[in-house]
């Protein structure tokens, strides 16, 4: 089985209602059924093809999960491209560390839930705005958007997380480091 086989197969719902009851904890076909709100035989019928296919093993009356072959499948699947080494300048070893997972290529994948990372990231693009340089919100959008649509966003959080300020028509650099670098 390949991930995309694994993909088509787990996208039935009723399959992936099975499939999560033995992930949750190994457990016959019948105690599967009960979780899941599905006759037995359509449990046998759904773990069959993941049984076949190494994801799910079959000991005895119990099914289980096979968190390895599921990695198996994960490494697969493409993986985003690396940064651009653009995006990593300027920076620490471990806040390059923390790039790589957000960026690939130029482009800001993902606003890092977690605060420490996220302030990482508005660190990384308040870089590109030049300190003692007035701009206007068009000229912000524009660099910004280089890195993600919803450059908005990216404005308003470098706005409240203190790297930018504004007074109505212009923005400036009002926090991070400044990059000798880009000097």
């Amino acid at each position: 089985m390949d991930a995309r086989d694994y993909l088509k197969l787990v996208l039935d719902p009723r399959r992936l209602a099975v499939l999560g009851a033995v992930a949750a904890e190994p457990c016959s076909a019948g105690q599967v059924a009960q979780r899941a709100g599905v006759a037995e035989r359509e449990v046998v019928r759904a773990l069959a093809p993941l049984v076949q296919g190494g994801v799910v093993a079959r000991e005895g009356e119990t099914y289980r999960l096979v968190p390895e072959a599921l990695r198996a499948l994960a490494s697969e699947l493409p993986q985003p491209a690396p940064p651009d080494p653009r995006v990593l300048m300027g920076m620490t070893e471990g806040e390059q560390t923390i790039l790589r997972r957000f960026f690939s290529g130029e482009r800001l994948v993902e606003v890092p839930a977690s605060r420490a990372k996220r302030l990482i990231v508005l660190e990384r693009l308040a870089l590109e705005v030049e300190p003692g340089r007035h701009y206007a919100e068009a000229e912000i959008n524009a660099i910004l958007a280089r890195y993600q649509d919803d450059y908005t966003t990216l404005r308003r959080l470098l706005v409240d997380e203190g790297f930018l300020d504004r007074d109505g028509r212009h923005y400036w650099r009002s926090g991070g480091r400044i990059d000798p670098t880009l000097a």
